[in-house]
């Protein structure tokens, strides 16, 4: 019975270790991809030629580019169970895509030190928050929810501060942000590890799970180091 209990608790920290390579192999990548993407398309002549209009206001592709993201995130994380892992991967290739394409403007913005500087802080408390969330006993459930409630705030506070351009509200929503952020990503590694352990989980399934981990974990990662880059960023 000890050998059968020892045998059972190897193979479900296998599996786990397994799960995890695949949520971080996702995440990184859409990281690599963002990253080429948003360094191509942060030059001035990049920006003027696809988001600029002849009278010099932005276009309707930008407003195309800033927004899709957030419904192609949330099409992946509602309609996962639906769809074949094929169609996930290529829509999540396409969110990475459009993310890049997105945070490409912070080059223009921003200092390239800055973002360097910004981007190894943001890893720091992000790994600091994922262990955190992957190692506590407490049940992390009801403060998820309230930092879910308070990144649905300064979500649409967000959406309206891009027109009211408030460097005030700007500022206390990245302060706020990075709570939320930091509060979020051990929250979902509390859910994750416990998706990790589950035994009786199909292998696609767990495949599926896995996307939807490294998708998540990358979308706290972003808002993580852009709320801290509004707040440190020097700019050019």
């Amino acid at each position: 019975m000890f050998n059968q209990i020892k045998e059972q608790e190897g193979f479900t920290k296998e599996i786990s270790r397994e799960f995890f390579r695949s949520v971080y192999g996702y995440m990184f990548s859409a990281l690599a991809v963002s990253g080429i993407i948003a360094y191509y398309a942060g030059t001035p002549e990049f920006f003027t030629e696809y988001f600029t209009t002849s009278a010099g206001g932005l276009s309707p592709l930008y407003y195309v580019v800033l927004f899709a993201p957030v419904g192609l995130g949330l099409l992946i994380q509602m309609a996962y169970k639906r769809l074949s892992l094929g169609v996930l991967m290529g829509l999540f290739i396409g969110f990475s895509v459009l993310m890049g394409l997105s945070l490409g403007s912070i080059f223009l913005v921003y200092s390239m030190g800055s973002i360097a500087s910004t981007f190894f802080v943001s890893a720091g408390a992000f790994a600091g928050m994922a262990i955190l969330g992957y190692t506590t006993k407490v049940d992390l459930t009801k403060f998820g929810s309230l930092m879910y409630m308070l990144f649905i705030g300064i979500f649409i506070a967000g959406i309206v501060n891009i027109f009211l351009k408030s460097d005030t509200m700007g500022f206390i929503i990245s302060v706020v942000g990075v709570f939320v952020f930091t509060g979020l990503t051990a929250y979902y590694m509390q859910q994750l590890k416990a998706q990790s352990e589950d035994t009786d989980m199909s292998g696609i399934d767990r495949s599926k799970l896995a996307l939807i981990g490294g998708l998540q974990l990358y979308i706290l990662f972003i808002n993580l180091f852009m709320s801290l880059l509004r707040i440190m960023g020097s700019r050019d």
